[in-house]
């Protein structure tokens, strides 16, 4: 009898442990789908994320990922010829541990030098001689830059007048593209007497502004109406008590008030120009000196691919015609930028960089013609694709 009341308080033992265990798996299970849950349901911009294992997935290439799917699914290799490849596990523990790409210099010192941060950045798309030594650089000019005591006299302005029409206006009167700038008084190095430093290159008549004017006639000739928003950024910083790091959020107060008002505005293109110098921003082309754009897409948003789609679109066309004059596409993101420059407003906004702080309107001229032409291309073949959509939807 003992023997028996022995091997049952065992059982009882036994299965009390098995039923704790069970318990606290379930507890588990339940605690992982809550905190997922939660994880899923928060905006993108609110969830936690980690920088070393999304970069070491971004230089992942299409054939590795492939083939991980792979794994799960068999079937895609019987409709691929996609080689076997995989990434190096070497190197993959070694970037999670240390947050160090091998394949970008950057990571090696970029926390630990001052305003190395102006060259952190991705390049998702690289046009000739494009790289990490040489992409566009967002300087911040110092508070008394914009005080008009400060302002530097102009000099070689001949020929900066953009107001001429290059050819008839044709387009409908309907406003399609929208220009504006929030650097606004970003200016050029040559027009300004006794200014050597990059960044001081401000002034508040000849500037970025110019770029627009031009690019508008040349649009406008082409058949797309454009808008050039000429709302003085720094004046309503100035009037409003703010620094220069607001000038993204005055700037997205003024396109989303033309958005509500004009609701045939389709595209958005902020104009800048670099602070890189002259060598890094020109290039000659058939015995003409052209100014070089650089496309910029903030990330720090859910839908910042479409806009990076945009600007990839753009810079293949542009590239294909004028080898080189699109340095390319890159991405920013961080601390050291904006991240979003307004670009979540609309997929269909981008921000260009129009030359450098020593390019002349000749050039810059000459880049914004072939821009417009290229646009105009881009433009009116998704109007034909847009117009056959929807003449096949009402068919239907």
């Amino acid at each position: 009898m003992k023997l028996n009341k022995i091997s049952g308080n065992a059982y009882l033992i036994q299965l009390s442990t098995i039923v704790k265990g069970m318990m606290l798996v379930l507890f588990i299970l339940v605690s992982l789908l809550t905190f997922s849950g939660i994880l899923t349901s928060l905006k993108p911009e609110f969830r936690p994320s980690s920088q070393s294992v999304n970069r070491a997935t971004e230089q992942m290439s299409s054939a590795t990922f492939f083939r991980l799917f792979s794994l799960e699914n068999r079937m895609f290799l019987l409709s691929t010829n996609v080689q076997q490849e995989w990434p190096s596990l070497t190197e993959a523990m070694f970037n999670f541990a240390t947050n160090i790409r091998v394949k970008d210099p950057r990571s090696f010192l970029g926390r630990e030098l001052p305003g190395f941060a102006i060259y952190d950045g991705e390049i998702i798309v690289a046009g000739l001689g494009t790289d990490y030594t040489n992409m566009p650089i967002e300087s911040m000019p110092p508070p008394e830059t914009f005080d008009p005591k400060n302002e530097a006299p102009l000099q070689n302005i001949d020929g900066t007048d953009t107001q001429s029409s290059p050819s008839p206006i044709v387009s409908d009167g309907k406003n399609r593209i929208y220009i504006y700038f929030t650097h606004t008084r970003e200016s050029f190095l040559p027009y300004l007497k006794g200014v050597k430093d990059p960044d001081l290159a401000y002034h508040s008549q000849i500037n970025v502004t110019k770029i627009g004017d031009r690019l508008e006639q040349e649009l406008e000739a082409l058949g797309i109406g454009t808008y050039v928003e000429k709302e003085d950024i720094v004046a309503r910083l100035n009037h409003k008590g703010l620094t220069y790091g607001f000038a993204y959020q005055e700037s997205r107060n003024i396109v989303q008030q033309a958005m509500q008002t004009n609701r045939d505005l389709q595209y958005f293109i902020d104009i800048h120009r670099d602070s890189q110098r002259k060598e890094k921003t020109t290039i000659t082309i058939n015995g003409e000196s052209y100014a070089k754009l650089a496309f910029v897409i903030g990330a720090e948003h859910p839908n910042y691919e479409k806009n990076a789609e945009l600007a990839k679109k753009l810079h293949h066309l542009i590239d294909k015609k004028y080898k080189g004059l699109s340095r390319g596409v890159i991405l920013k993101q961080g601390k050291e930028t904006n991240g979003k420059f307004n670009q979540d407003l609309s997929s269909n906004s981008i921000l260009i960089e129009f030359g450098g702080v020593d390019n002349s309107f000749e050039e810059l001229n000459r880049t914004a013609k072939v821009f417009a032409e290229v646009f105009a291309e881009f433009y009116w073949q998704a109007e034909q694709v847009n117009a056959s959509n929807t003449s096949s939807t009402s068919e239907n």
